[in-house]
C-alpha cells in the first residue's frame, strides 16, 4: 500500500483515524496504531511481516541485555550479536544473489542465487532497529520494557516503508505521553497534502518523461534526449522521495509525532557538501554518527573513513555496482572539495557554484539510475553529441511533458519558506487569520480532487525507495 493511492486516502487512513481518535487513551491508541500498521504492512508484504517483528524482537531482547550487564563485557558482546543478527537478515535478503553472482564472475565459480523477494523498507526498519539497540548501549536511551512499544516504533506505518530513518531518540517519550491538538494535526494535514502534490502531479509526470527518454536501450539516445530525460529523473527523485517524507512527517504530526526532516531545498546547494547537508539527512546523520565517527571520524585516517562511508551509502540503496560507483563518485568531490578546491569555491559568486553543484548532482543521478553498466556508458556517449542532437520523437516526448520541468524546477525552491512568512504576516489579524484558514481548507480540498484525478487516470505510481 502506498500513500498516494485511492485505498490509504479513502479507505485505510479514514478507519484508522476514526478508531485512533476514538479514546483519548494512549494505550489504547498505540494499540490502535500497532495494529493499523502491522495491516498496511501485511497489505503489500504478508508473508515477511515476520521477519520484521523478529528483528524488533531481536534488538528488544539485546536492548534488555546490554543494559542489564552494562558496564560489562557481556553488554559489549550482546550489542555485537544484537547489530550482527539485525544486519544478517538485511544482508540474506538484499545482498546474497549480489556476492554469490560477483563471486562466480571474479572466480568463476557456479554458485546457485536465492533468488529471494527484497522485502518493502527493509533498509530503513533495521537501521532504526540498530539505533535503539546502540543508543541503549551508549546510554543515550533507557531500555524499553515494552516489546509492544518498541515494535510501534519500528513499524509505525507513517515512516516504515521510505523513512525518513526515525530513531528511537526522537520519539522515545512521545510513545508513552504525546498531545494532540487542533494546529498539529491541521499542519499535519496541510504538510501531508503538500507531498500528496509533489508525488502525483510533480514526480509520476517526470518519472514518465525520464523513463520515456532513457528508461529503454541507451543506443539511440540523443543529446538532448539524454540531458532532459536525467533532468527528468532529478526532479522525479527529489519530488517522489520528499514527497514520501512530506506525508509521513504530516501522518505523524495528525497522530502526535514529531519526526525529522529530511529535505531542505538540495537543488539550491551550493556546494556538493552542502548538498548532503540537505539531501535525505536522516541517512546522512545516520552514518555519520553510527559509522563515520565510531571509525574515528576526523581524528584518525579521516579519508579512510570517509571512503567507508560513500561505499556503504551507494551500496545501502542497492546491490548493484552502479550504486557503489555513485558511492565513489561523491567520495571524489567531497575529497575534491575539502582538500583542493572547496576554498576557492567558497570566493565564488553563488551562481557558479549553484551551477557547479547541480552539473555534479544531475550527472551523478545517471549512476544512480542505470543498473546496466551497458546503458550507463551508452548515457555519457550521448551527453557528448556522439548521437545527435535529438530526435523527433524526443521533441514531441519533451514538448507534452515541458510544464512538469517548468513546474519541478520552481518548486524546487524554497517557495514555501516564502509562503509562511507571508501566512505569518497576514495571520497578524483576525480577518487575516481567517483568509489563511479557509486558503488551507481549500488547497486540501483541490489537492485530494486533483492527486484524486491523476490517480485514477494514471497506472504510474512507484515510490522510488520502496527497493531500497
Amino acid at each position: 500500500m502506498v500513500f498516494s493511492s485511492l485505498v490509504f486516502l479513502y479507505i485505510f487512513l479514514p478507519l484508522c483515524l476514526v478508531f485512533y481518535f476514538l479514546t483519548k487513551n494512549i494505550k489504547i491508541r498505540n494499540a490502535v496504531l500497532l495494529v493499523f500498521s502491522l495491516a498496511f504492512y501485511a497489505y503489500g508484504e504478508p508473508k515477511y511481516i515476520l521477519l520484521m517483528i523478529s528483528t524488533v524482537l531481536v534488538d528488544y531482547i539485546g536492548g534488555l541485555l546490554v543494559d542489564r550487564y552494562r558496564g560489562k563485557v557481556l553488554s559489549k558482546l550482546f550489542l555485537f550479536l544484537s547489530v550482527v543478527i539485525t544486519l544478517s537478515s538485511l544482508a540474506l535478503f538484499k545482498y546474497s544473489d549480489f556476492f554469490a553472482q560477483s563471486l562466480n564472475l571474479a572466480f568463476s565459480l557456479n554458485i546457485k542465487s536465492l533468488g529471494l523477494a527484497l522485502p518493502i523498507g527493509i533498509s530503513f526498519y533495521t537501521f532504526q532497529a540498530l539505533t535503539y539497540v546502540v543508543d541503549v548501549y551508549r546510554g543515550k536511551v533507557r531500555v524499553q520494557d515494552s516489546f509492544f512499544k518498541l515494535l510501534l516504533y519500528v513499524s509505525m506505518f507513517p515512516q516504515l516503508i521510505a523513512g525518513p530513518i526515525v530513531r528511537y531518540s526522537d520519539v522515545e517519550r512521545q510513545l508513552s505521553s504525546r498531545t494532540v491538538t487542533l494546529k498539529g494535526a491541521s499542519d499535519g494535514i496541510l504538510r501531508f497534502c503538500i507531498g500528496l502534490i509533489k508525488k502525483t502531479i510533480i514526480a509520476n509526470y517526470a518519472g514518465e518523461l525520464s523513463t520515456k527518454l532513457i528508461g529503454g536501450d541507451m543506443n539511440g539516445v540523443s543529446f538532448a534526449g539524454a540531458w532532459i530525460g536525467i533532468i527528468a529523473f532529478t526532479l522525479q527523485i527529489y519530488f517522489d522521495f520528499s514527497a514520501y517524507s512530506d506525508m509521513a512527517i504530516g501522518l505523524g504530526k495528525i497522530f502526535g509525532f514529531d519526526f525529522p526532516e529530511n529535505f531542505r531545498y538540495p537543488y539550491c546547494a551550493d556546494s556538493v557538501n552542502d548538498f548532503w547537508r540537505r539531501w535525505h539527512i536522516t541517512l546522512s546523520s545516520f552514518f555519520r554518527d553510527y559509522v563515520y565517527i565510531p571509525l574515528g571520524g576526523n581524528r584518525k585516517h579521516w579519508a579512510f573513513n570517509m571512503l567507508i562511508v560513500w561505499v556503504l551509502t551507494g551500496f545501502w540503496h542497492g546491490a548493484s555496482y552502479n550504486y557503489i560507483l555513485w558511492g565513489l563518485y561523491y567520495f571524489f568531490f567531497l575529497m575534491l572539495e575539502k582538500i583542493y578546491i572547496g576554498k576557492r569555491l567558497s570566493r565564488t559568486s553563488f551562481v557558479i557554484k549553484h551551477i557547479y553543484t547541480l552539473l555534479v548532482v544531475v550527472i551523478g543521478w545517471a549512476f544512480f539510475y542505470f543498473e546496466d553498466l551497458a546503458n550507463l556508458k551508452n548515457f555519457f556517449r550521448a551527453i557528448f553529441f556522439q548521437n545527435g542532437f535529438s530526435t523527433l520523437t524526443e521533441k514531441t516526448v519533451a514538448q507534452n511533458y515541458i510544464a512538469v520541468i517548468i513546474i519541478g524546477i520552481i518548486a524546487s525552491l524554497p517557495i514555501a519558506s516564502i509562503i509562511k512568512q507571508f501566512e505569518q504576516n497576514i495571520s497578524a489579524s483576525k480577518s487575516g487569520k481567517a483568509v489563511v484558514n479557509l486558503s488551507i481548507v481549500l488547497f486540501v480540498l483541490f489537492s485530494l480532487t486533483v492527486s484524486t484525478a491523476s490517480l485514477i487516470g494514471d497506472s504510474y505510481n512507484p515510490f522510488l525507495y520502496f527497493r531500497f
